[in-house]
């Protein structure tokens, strides 16, 4: 959930495939995040094995102490859960509360010594482990845009946004449960068939009972899903395929893994520019603006282009702010 008080130190995220994906490969774990548009089984089977799905949706203060209509409060859960302590970091608690219940999954030292030391904490201490690791705040903020003017000291009028909160769901000893950093404790939404589309088909019919409480066609959600790493596997595949002289088949895994490179190389450039600073670049470009008499056109524009985004706002269609 975002926020400006009580942030320690921890910066506001995108809701971004490649920044979750580049948070993923800091840590040392081998997994990817995709963007999820669709709940279909068609899509869904296309991202097997899927390890856990990352819902961002609008936060409502009134609703963070209800387990749900569909599942139950678990205080005895066995696995992983932290609170959330702090504003701005539930994209990275979100992330850890996943990767902390997927058995077997290899991850770096630092991950790996953190975990272990909060083995038997509650989730309120395990929250404060977390949100005190300077690392893993590091590695939180490297893909935040730089913040490099203050507004403080200014006495402007503080305005109520609109929060955006990230939660989790995902397989854990035959039930799907949801995490949520706010929440009391895990919610267990109940068991699910192992044979057909596994515990995707129950998480499925969850989520979408909770995307139905909002108005029609509204847009204040979005769905991520943590999944094995493609690329691997292809290559073994197409290796293969090669040896035993099947050009047909090897040709269109040629095309998936271009297609997956080129997704990598989108996500590359994508975080340098998050990583980039173009206060300098700003402060150039409005001299020139200025010196070429265009700035007050711009400005104009700019004041336009505002009020039609608070228009918007005032109507109901959501401007997100993800955390």
């Amino acid at each position: 959930m975002s926020g400006d008080d009580d942030s320690g130190g921890w910066q506001l995220t995108e809701s971004d495939p490649g920044v979750f994906t580049e948070l993923l490969k800091t840590l040392g774990v081998p997994l990817v995040v995709d963007d999820l548009y669709s709940l279909d089984p068609e899509s869904l089977a296309q991202l097997q094995p899927l390890h856990a799905l990352i819902f961002l949706f609008k936060w409502v203060a009134s609703e963070s102490g209800t387990a749900s209509t569909t599942g139950r409060y678990d205080p005895e859960f066995p696995g992983f859960f932290a609170h959330q302590v702090v504003n701005n970091a539930c994209a990275t608690l979100a992330v850890m509360n996943a990767i902390g219940n997927i058995p077997g999954l290899k991850m770096g030292p630092q991950l790996e010594e953190l975990l272990s030391f909060t083995a038997g904490m509650d989730p309120q201490t395990s929250g404060m482990a977390i949100t005190s690791s300077d690392w893993l705040r590091e590695a939180h903020n490297a893909l935040s845009p730089p913040s490099a003017i203050s507004l403080e000291g200014l006495d402007l009028p503080k305005t109520a946004e609109d929060a955006y909160h990230f939660i989790v769901y995902l397989p854990y000893a035959g039930s799907v449960y949801e995490l949520d950093g706010l929440k009391q404790a895990p919610v267990n939404h109940g068991t699910f068939a192992e044979s057909g589309e596994g515990w995707v088909a129950k998480a499925r019919d969850v989520i979408q009972a909770r995307i139905g409480t909002y108005p029609a066609g509204a847009l204040e959600f979005s769905l991520l899903a943590i999944r094995d790493d493609p690329i691997p596997h292809l290559q073994e595949q197409l290796s293969q395929l090669q040896s035993a002289g099947h050009q047909a088949e090897a040709s269109e895994l040629v095309v998936k893994l271009a297609n997956e490179n080129s997704k990598r190389d989108r996500w590359a450039f994508e975080n340098s520019l998050r990583r980039h600073n173009y206060l300098g670049f700003i402060h150039a470009l409005l001299l020139n603006m200025a010196k070429a008499g265009k700035l007050d056109a711009a400005k104009d524009g700019a004041k336009k282009a505002l009020q039609a985004r608070l228009e918007k706002k005032r109507k109901g269609e959501a401007v997100m702010d993800e955390d």
